[in-house]
Parts: C-alpha cells; structure tokens; sequence
C-alpha cells in the first residue's frame, strides 16, 4: 500500500520524540511505500532533513508556512459564489462547522487564488457580518489583520496539489490533519489519525500564554484549531491515541468513540535495557533528555534543581538535547548563570543517550503538555526511575494502569511545581536500594507493555483493517 503520511513541525527536520518514534516507524514497515507530505514553519529549510529516508520513502513534498506570506495578487477575484459557497466561507470564518467539501472544491477544482479572495467585497462583507457579531467594539483593522492572519495559511494550505496514495494517515491534527483530510477527499482514498499529544489542547494551552495574540480574539484562534481537530475526527477511518485517558479527551472534543483505538508507544527494549546499572558514586547523576523549548518547561527544571541544591550539594543535572527555541535555550543558559549553579548544570546538547545513560542515575521530566514521552519509557527500560510532572501519561507509566500491580517506578508532580519536584528529586537521591528496586518495576513495565514490535504489529493490524473495509483493489 502507497501511504501518505502528513507531519507539521518536526520530522524530517528536527529531532525529538516524534521525529525519533516516525523514523522508527518508517524503517520497521518496509512492506509498505510511504510518501511524506510534511508541512514547515520556514522555507529556508526546504531540503535541510536531518535524518536518512529508508529505500520505502518514495517522495518527498514539502510545504512552508511563511510562503503564503510571499503570494502575489493574480489579479480580481472572478468566482461567481453561489449561496451555499458563500455559507461555508461564512461558517469558516466563524470557525464553526463550515462545509469542508464545498471549500476543497473552490480551491481544488475552481482556482479560486487566496489572496484574491481575501481582498474580494465578498471577504470584507462576510468580515463586516462577523465584526458586528462578534466584536463590535474591535477596531476594524485589528479584526481585518486578526481574520487575514489566521485564513491566509488555510486557503494556502487549500490550494495545494495533493501527493497520490492509497491512504492518508495525519500524525496530528491542525494544519497537517486539514491536508491529510483534503488528501482524502482529492481521491476519495481512506484517513487515518494518529495524536501523540492532544494537538487542539496544546495549541489552546499556547494561545491562552501567548503575548502575540490580543486578547479579544484569543477564543476565536482557539475555536480554529477546535474546527480544525473535527474537520478529520468527522473524516477519518481510524483515531488512534496513546492512551486511555487521551482517547476519552478526543471522544469529549467531538471525534466518535467508534473510531477511536488506543496503540501505546514502544521502544527498543532490549537496546535500553542492556545498558549497565550504574553504580553510587559520591555524585548522583540526574539525567534530562528533554529539547530546549518552552512546552518542556526547562526553566522550571533549573528553579527545581536549584532548589534541590539548597537541600543537598552532592548532585548535578545533564540537560542532554538540542534547542529548538533559541531564544528560550539562551534564557535557559542565562538562568544557570544567575542562579550561579553553572557548575552543576551541564547543558551537553545531543549525545548518544544509550552511552550517556550509563553515567545517569535517575531522569527528571518537566514538561507542561506530554504524550506518552518515549524519553521516559527508554529511562525505565534503562532500569532508571524518573522525576515527572503530571502530563500526559506520565503518571501511568510510573505507577501502572489499572490491573498493573508491578509497583511505583518514580514519583509524579503537578507541572511548574517546583517545590514538589525538588522534594521529589531529594527522596529520590536519598537512597540507591530505592532507585534500583524503581528502575527494576518501570524495566518490567516497558518490557510487558512498551515493546515497539508490540506497537509496529498494532499499526499493521491497522493497515490491514484498512484493506479489508475498502478492498485492496480499490485503494
């Protein structure tokens, strides 16, 4: 089967967790042909892939963001809309529950050109409606540039030519689940969905804190990556999530329960788990395989282990990952300065993590949104126990789900607690017998649960479910 798998963000350009586990993904299922249709945030990047593509990936297209910003006008907009046309725009614009199908097909098979759309009477009427309605003591301007802003990448995204394949399978949902939903429709091929984190919920999370985004249309920019999620909830064959509690949110946010299956992440196993114990030394060695960006709430690791310092001097911190932020590693690293801990903070980039863990004694996680973060399941395969905030399903995976009476592999703390996770890290510094009896239940866990051949036989079984509800000679 030719399967089109849609990214946004990540793989093939950076590394991380997501990037790591497609990698994986695309080496472990060689029977099938996989397209990428990847969706970046800056075209300078175009080509710049970080990772060797296995024989299986046949091609490659990539789609930037900061080139709608460069369209040029291709003259009046000519489309006569019809009533029904004009609805959908309406519905879109209101981030409800416009007619998708009707879209595709003004971008798709009218030509409609995005910017001469958005400089149309039809868009600034269908603009004067929704600020009448719902911002009536907004100056124009901000609602113009606030509804410009947030169209222009979508119709960008509308009027791209769709890759050929059997199927499409989204690894989120926002603007690489709206492509893989117009893949679908294109050639009428099935759509899967797979949600590491609960994409609609990240975003919501980011907009709430963002500065860049006034407060008057902070809901509006929300409610668009909501109607986003239900676009390809509505389409998709299949929803997986990681797990349980992730699959109830999707079911709360609007996809049918149906569709929805949980397949957990896996890992190499025997590789993490052939690392050798390591043996107490006079330092313990607190280890943190964590990218420098701001969901991953480093500055709140760093406040916390200074914290810890005040406790206990026998310790130190390796940061060990790449920056994806800039701007944030450099207040990270200033942050180290000034709290003058520089020389019991290592920040050493990316390393060989199954070499490195040999030195590490126990892992510390202290993000604010999480999926089913494969860092801490190769750490408990490690036999090392982790510091986690509660996210995702991080409580799970130290304490086991239901019917798991294995025992607890680490300690779980609210996020941005950082009294709680120092007082966390200082008990779990107290005593080597302890930390080796929690890294033997989590190696357990992983091995029973967190297998990624476990995981790879899942997928197929997907595959195959596919097959069998359109037919093979139809796809």
């Amino acid at each position: 089967m030719r399967i089109c798998l849609v990214l946004e963000g990540s793989y093939p350009y950076v590394h991380g967790g997501v990037s790591t586990w497609m990698q994986h993904y695309l080496e472990d299922m060689p029977e099938h042909e996989f397209v990428l249709w990847v969706i970046g945030a800056h075209a300078k990047d175009r080509g710049h892939f970080v990772y060797d593509f296995p024989k299986n990936v046949v091609e490659v297209h990539e789609v930037f963001l900061d080139e709608a910003l460069k369209q040029r006008p291709h003259g009046k907009l000519r489309h006569h809309f019809s009533f029904a046309e004009e609805e959908a725009l309406e519905q879109l614009m209101e981030c409800a529950h416009p007619n998708w199908e009707l879209l595709f097909q003004l971008f798709q098979d009218k030509k409609v050109a995005p910017l001469a759309l958005l400089q149309s009477d039809l868009f600034l009427k269908l603009l004067t409606q929704l600020c009448t309605k719902k911002y009536p003591y907004s100056a124009f301007a901000d609602s113009f540039h606030t509804m410009r802003s947030m169209l222009l990448p979508l119709f960008y995204l509308l009027s791209q030519e769709v890759p050929v394949a059997d199927a499409y399978h989204a690894i989120a949902t926002g603007y690489g689940g709206l492509l893989a939903t117009l893949g679908s429709w294109r050639y009428q091929k099935p759509l899967l969905l797979t949600e590491h984190g609960i994409y609609t919920r990240e975003r919501e999370e980011e907009l709430i804190r963002a500065q860049w985004v006034a407060p008057t249309f902070k809901k509006q920019w929300i409610q668009l990556f909501y109607m986003l999620s239900d676009a390809i909830y509505q389409r998709a064959f299949r929803v997986t999530s990681l797990f349980e509690n992730a699959k109830k949110i999707q079911a709360e946010i609007g996809c049918p329960i149906e569709k929805c299956r949980v397949i957990e992440n896996g890992i190499d196993y025997d590789k993490m788990h052939a690392i050798p114990e390591k043996k107490a030394g006079e330092i313990v060695e607190i280890g943190a395989v964590v990218r420098l960006a701001p969901i991953k709430d480093i500055k709140t690791m760093i406040y916390a282990f200074a914290e810890l310092l005040t406790l206990r001097d026998n310790v130190r911190l390796h940061i060990m990952g790449g920056t994806d932020d800039e701007q944030y590693g450099s207040e990270c690293h200033a942050l180290v300065e000034a709290l003058q801990i520089t020389d019991k903070v290592l920040f050493t980039g990316r390393v060989n993590v199954v070499k490195y863990m040999e030195k590490i004694d126990f892992t510390l996680l202290t993000s604010i949104s999480e999926g089913q973060p494969l860092s801490v399941l190769e750490s408990l395969a490690a036999k090392r126990p982790c510091v986690t905030t509660d996210v995702g399903c991080c409580r799970e995976l130290l304490e086991g789900k239901k019917g798991d009476n294995l025992g607890v592999a680490g300690y779980c703390v609210p996020p941005m607690y950082r009294e709680g996770l120092a007082k966390a890290m200082h008990k779990m510094c107290q005593s080597d017998s302890l930390r080796m009896k929690m890294g033997t239940i989590g190696s357990k866990r992983v091995s029973l649960f967190y297998r990624q051949e476990q995981m790879m036989a899942k997928y197929r079984n997907l595959y195959e479910e596919v097959e069998e509800k359109y037919g093979r000679d139809r796809i």
